[in-house]
């Protein structure tokens, strides 16, 4: 009776998992700030585990995360937010609201343009606790401490938050040893376009997304361009661009401030929940984005896959994995992996937002993979995205657990069957 009352309880922690997923406007609801998509700061939100098949203990992690939060990726949209502002304001053509958002970006503005690009406080703070939560879930891995191996892009961010990361697991347990290395000899298994990296591949681009077809079946009502430039400005006919363009470059700066804590430097311009109204438009095109690098991604899961081998092999003593890239790359992973269903490329455009969700390539959003052993022959691995159990397209009878073998064979059958030029 009890083991029937335990498998019960695991059924129903995983179909709560999946609900809450299959429910992307009720997450919304729930949480607006979603709605940013990959500008999202890291929520950590939190479900139920699933426990692992009696007698499994987790020994290996291997993973895949993109940076924590920074400034805009460039100086554009803060040259063109000063721009705008700064014409608009000397010809007194500013709301009360506008003047107030103007005087404070002046105030920031030298910190914006020396900072573009570069982790935030927020961005590092996030991988500590990520690494924290992965050692207090995992602790089996790391308990006896031993060697960890990190890489990152040749990025400057993507080089700090591998540092925080593995600082935090230093602190947990001070017998890890971590070599860490951000070099052209690791970019394929991160970056693997980067134009620095030493392999080439020569991957045929995918076809678009199958919903593109019928993109004008999607029908949404936005009149948010429109709300913004009332309450910015008293008059749009001077503005240096297109209404549209210039009111997408406030929207664009609004989604940005959590990540560089200059909340509020908008107030009275737009919500998160105004945002939140747009979503899924703008979540057809990153979909879009997404889908078109999943070739590009192959190295990365090659990568994975070869040195979960050499741990198996016993030729490698990681204890874990760890690479540190960008949203350009785990978002096309998720595809090409199918978490959670990304890959299913469906035509109707209105059921894109149930395969894919944009605020998931958050900033510092990220993969893990934990293997599991026992007494028996048999190796399982558990996917996480952002800290929660996660789907794939991997036939299993014990899910979110899979068997290494199976997991093994469609994967290496799914990088094999992809075209090249």
């Amino acid at each position: 009776m009890k083991r029937i009352t335990i498998v019960l309880l695991a059924c129903l922690t995983t179909m709560f998992c999946w609900a809450q997923q299959a429910d992307p406007l009720g997450q919304l609801k729930a949480q607006p700030r979603k709605a940013y998509g990959t500008d999202c700061p890291y929520l950590f939100e939190q479900t139920p585990m699933t426990n692992a098949p009696e007698g499994y203990i987790p020994f290996y992690i291997s993973h895949y995360g993109r940076h924590g939060s920074r400034y805009n990726w460039n100086d554009k949209l803060y040259l063109n937010l000063d721009t705008l502002l700064s014409k608009a304001h000397r010809l007194h053509i500013l709301t009360p609201a506008g003047e107030a958002s103007y005087g404070k970006f002046q105030t920031a503005k030298q910190e914006l343009l020396t900072g573009w690009g570069e982790l935030t406080q927020l961005g590092w703070e996030q991988h500590q606790r990520i690494a924290r939560t992965m050692y207090n879930q995992f602790t089996d891995v790391f308990k006896n401490g031993g060697n960890v191996f990190a890489v990152s892009s040749l990025s400057g961010r993507c080089m700090l938050s591998m540092s925080a990361f593995c600082q935090e697991l230093v602190q947990c347990n001070p017998n890890i040893e971590i070599r860490e290395q951000a070099s052209r000899f690791t970019l394929d298994g991160v970056v693997p376009t980067d134009r620095q990296n030493p392999v080439k591949h020569h991957f045929a681009k995918p076809d678009k997304p199958r919903y593109e077809k019928n993109r004008d079946q999607f029908k949404q009502t936005n009149d948010l361009p429109d709300k913004v430039l009332d309450r910015v400005f008293t008059n749009t006919d001077s503005l240096p661009w297109n209404k549209h363009r210039a009111a997408y470059v406030l929207i664009d700066f609004y989604k940005t401030l959590p990540s560089i804590n200059h909340e509020g430097m908008m107030e009275g311009i737009v919500t998160d929940e105004e945002i939140a109204a747009q979503w899924e438009g703008s979540n057809l095109g990153s979909y879009s984005w997404v889908f078109s690098g999943k070739y590009d991604v192959v190295p990365i899961l090659e990568d994975i896959i070869k040195k979960a081998d050499a741990v198996l092999a016993g030729t490698s003593d990681h204890l874990a994995d760890l690479r540190f890239g960008h949203d350009s790359f785990l978002g096309p992973l998720t595809v090409l992996m199918g978490i959670n269903g990304a890959d299913k490329d469906p035509e109707d455009p209105y059921e894109v937002k149930y395969c894919y969700q944009n605020w998931e390539t958050c900033k510092a959003s990220n993969m893990q993979l934990v293997f599991y052993r026992s007494q028996k022959e048999d190796i399982l691995v558990k996917c996480l995205l952002n800290g929660i159990e996660a789907t794939l397209p991997v036939p299993t009878a014990q899910a979110p657990y899979y068997k290494w073998s199976d997991f093994r064979e469609f994967y290496l059958k799914r990088c094999q069957d992809v075209p090249t030029e």
